[in-house]
């Protein structure tokens, strides 16, 4: 089966700071036709935070939350339809990550939840979701995916590449030169998300805005080494993670256990310090014969001082956004999940082993159709 048009991507990610949706055709190469950032209601986002933790009632708070957001995203794309003028008759799927509320790769269990047939329904459109946890079925993390994507659009022959996509969690994709070499990928811990507890906790903000905040601050030394302890940094890939890790239990518990005062601001500063020390760390074990250029993309491209940071940790590397890749670092994650929709109608493998640990490719996700 040939399954050819546009695609329309669907991501909302660990930070939660909308839903991001595009449209994109795939041939005869890939177009970014147009692109729409869709505002999570303040509720529904309090909903999915409680939800990530356990708590009371939680089948029944989820099943009523898979609903909503599954409006949410249909409304997402619809209104990126209307808006640009899209022909319905044209859109080959949806392609919809969904929310994740729980990540546990020890388990060998994951959950994203913004119910697909919904969104078939209330569009009209095929929708292809639960990409996850196929890849879990045959031995892997599930997670990331994104490498795949980024390995099909983004590799090039004359220069390793890394992209370094900075969500609520960091990962980071190897593309070597060598066509011969393995793409790599993994999450490197934790992106935007302490950051944007933190903030959230004590400006009421729901994020850093260009990491103004932690700039007025000094990180703490003595708590960065203790956090970089955690096992996860030192673990070998494949390996992902989550809130299930990344959370304010563990943060105040950190805190805690370093026992010194450290004022709010300074523990941002803190916090910026990690992300980028635990990403620089990461990168640093690439950089043999020749320094790869890295492109970052996520909500954490937008942060300037921790970018500024990773540019003094890193200074062999040139660091750019991937619109030096002609592609907008907010779009990426979106733009990759129509492209899985894609892969899957087309009967084509969307995850890659050597990233996800998983026995072998596979094909992905279940069709909702229209």
């Amino acid at each position: 089966m040939s399954a050819e048009g546009i695609y329309i991507g669907l991501m909302s990610g660990t930070s939660l700071d909308g839903i991001d949706v595009v449209a994109v055709r795939f041939s005869p190469e890939f177009e970014l036709i147009c692109s729409h950032s869709f505002e999570l209601p303040e509720e529904v986002r309090s909903q999915i935070l409680a939800i990530c933790s356990p708590g009371d009632n939680e089948i029944d708070r989820m099943g009523l939350l898979d609903q909503t957001l599954a409006k949410l995203f249909a409304d997402a794309a619809l209104e990126l339809i209307d808006k640009h003028g899209l022909d319905k008759d044209e859109i080959a799927a949806i392609g919809s990550h969904g929310q994740t509320i729980r990540h546990r790769p020890e388990s060998a269990f994951t959950l994203q939840i913004g119910n697909p047939s919904l969104i078939a329904e209330h569009t009209g459109i095929t929708t292809v979701a639960d990409f996850r946890p196929r890849d879990m079925a045959a031995g892997g993390e599930g997670a990331p995916l994104v490498p795949a994507f980024h390995k099909a659009l983004f590799r090039c022959t004359n220069k390793p590449r890394i992209i370094l996509n900075i969500g609520g969690m960091a990962n980071i994709t190897w593309l070597p030169a060598d066509s011969n070499e393995k793409v790599l990928g993994y999450d490197t811990g934790p992106g935007n998300v302490l950051m944007d507890s933190w903030i959230a906790r004590h400006l009421n903000k729901n994020y850093d805005a260009h990491g103004n905040w932690a700039a007025t601050g000094t990180a703490d030394e003595l708590l960065v080494r203790q956090m970089l302890s955690l096992p996860y940094f030192s673990q070998p890939a494949p390996k992902s993670t989550g809130r299930e890790q990344f959370n304010m239990a563990w943060l105040e518990a950190e805190i805690a256990r370093c026992n010194s005062p450290v004022s709010h601001q300074d523990i941002q500063a803190t916090l910026l310090e990690l992300t980028a020390r635990s990403i620089a760390d990461q990168i640093q074990l690439f950089n043999r014969d020749t320094n790869p250029e890295v492109y970052v993309c996520g909500g954490g491209s937008h942060n300037d001082t921790l970018l500024n940071r990773l540019s003094t940790l890193l200074p062999d590397n040139t660091i750019k956004t991937t619109q030096a890749l002609n592609l907008h670092p907010d779009w990426v994650e979106a733009a990759a999940f129509g492209w899985l929709a894609k892969q899957t109608l087309n009967n084509l493998p969307g995850n890659l082993p050597d990233v996800t640990g998983a026995k072998g490719e596979r094909i992905l996700g279940a069709i909702y159709p229209a």
